[in-house]
Formats: C-alpha cells, structure tokens, sequence
C-alpha cells in the first residue's frame, strides 16, 4: 500500500538506539536515523506503561517537522516495570547494581511504548508492548562483572537479552523484539492503523 501520493513510505527511527537500528535492519527495514533529543527526564510520577508511551509520542513529535516530507517517523521508549516503578536507564554504575540486586531473581514486565507519525497525512498511532522477563538468582559477583561492562548503564531496566546480559535472563513471556526495545508485530499494526503496509518498509521489496 503506499501513501495517497503514491509514493512508498520511507521509516525514520527517532532514536539512537544501536539495538533498535539493528532489529529493523535484521527485519529488512534500513530506516534514516534521527535523534530526537529528547530529556527522558523531563516526565515524572507516571505508571510505567504511561511514562514509555508519552516519551515515544514527544521523540517522535520532536523528529517529525525534521523528516523528509511522506516518510513514517518511529519513536520508541522502554522501562522496566517492578513492582509498578518504572526502571530505565541506570547511568551509574552504582545505580545498576543497586537494581540488579533489587531485580535478581524476580520477574519484571518490560514495556516499549511505540509511537508513528505519518507526516503526510500527520496523523500519529501509538501503543506499548509488554514482555514479561523472568531474571536469574545471579551473584553480587557476576553483578560486579556485568555492570564493570558498561553495557547495562544506558539500557532501559539495566539488561540486554542480546548482549552480555543475555545469560542473566532465564526467560520471557512475549516479543522477544520488544524486550530488545521495538516489537516488530506492533510496528506492522501501527502502519496499518495509519493505512500503510509494513511490507512497503522492506528496503528490498
């Protein structure tokens, strides 16, 4: 389906997110990457679910008067919902251990809320994902070895399932995508929300 210019949609990712970029890329999508810029600290004292959905709507708001004319642009945020607080990025390194002793052995829901603007038509669809993620008993010395990484710091909840932090994960019930920070099969529903083909996306269609 293409746009009522007749043109095929081009995807913008308003993030900066390497992880991101790499699972539209494995997904056949090469989008143009824009970083919105956004203070992800600027909303406070919202339900975790609430908090990801309104930072993908302002990164998204933010890019859109930037993109090329007729493109689709994506934004995406996630936290890490424990106990009803929203965990995202730690950025210390004191931080990220403090939760991974919080989180070790316990079950918490990781929540993407993704935002699309169509900016032809200007209209914006958005949605959050939600994967549960089952965490090991992990030690504080394999704590102290994964935060002494780095890769922990500036990811939302302090984990990766594709990186190091993978073998910490004894689990997770939904899309794998969205733990990663964009669920593909939500992706595909929003373009289709806004009367778009996820298929179109596809560099080599």
């Amino acid at each position: 389906m293409t746009t009522s210019l007749g043109v095929v949609p081009h995807l913008v990712l308003a993030s900066q997110s390497p992880a991101r970029l790499a699972t539209l890329r494995s997904a056949g999508i090469d989008p143009t990457v824009i970083v919105s810029g956004v203070d992800e600290d600027q909303l406070a004292g919202l339900a975790p679910a609430q908090l990801a959905l309104e930072l993908a709507k302002l990164k998204a708001g933010a890019v859109a008067p930037q993109a090329p004319a007729g493109t689709l642009v994506l934004g995406c945020d996630s936290v890490l919902d424990l106990d009803g607080e929203a965990l995202g990025k730690p950025g210390t390194a004191e931080e990220a251990i403090r939760r991974w002793k919080q989180m070790r052995g316990r079950t918490g829901t990781l929540v993407t809320g993704h935002a699309l603007v169509d900016t032809a038509s200007r209209e914006t669809v958005s949605a959050t994902g939600s994967t549960v993620v089952h965490f090991a008993d992990v030690s504080d010395a394999e704590i102290a070895a994964y935060v002494g990484t780095g890769e922990p710091l500036n990811v939302a909840g302090a984990f990766t399932v594709d990186g190091l932090g993978g073998a910490f994960v004894r689990g997770i019930e939904g899309d794998h995508h969205n733990v990663v920070g964009l669920s593909l099969p939500l992706l595909r529903e929003l373009c289709a929300r806004l009367g778009h083909a996820y298929t179109d996306l596809w560099t080599s269609r």
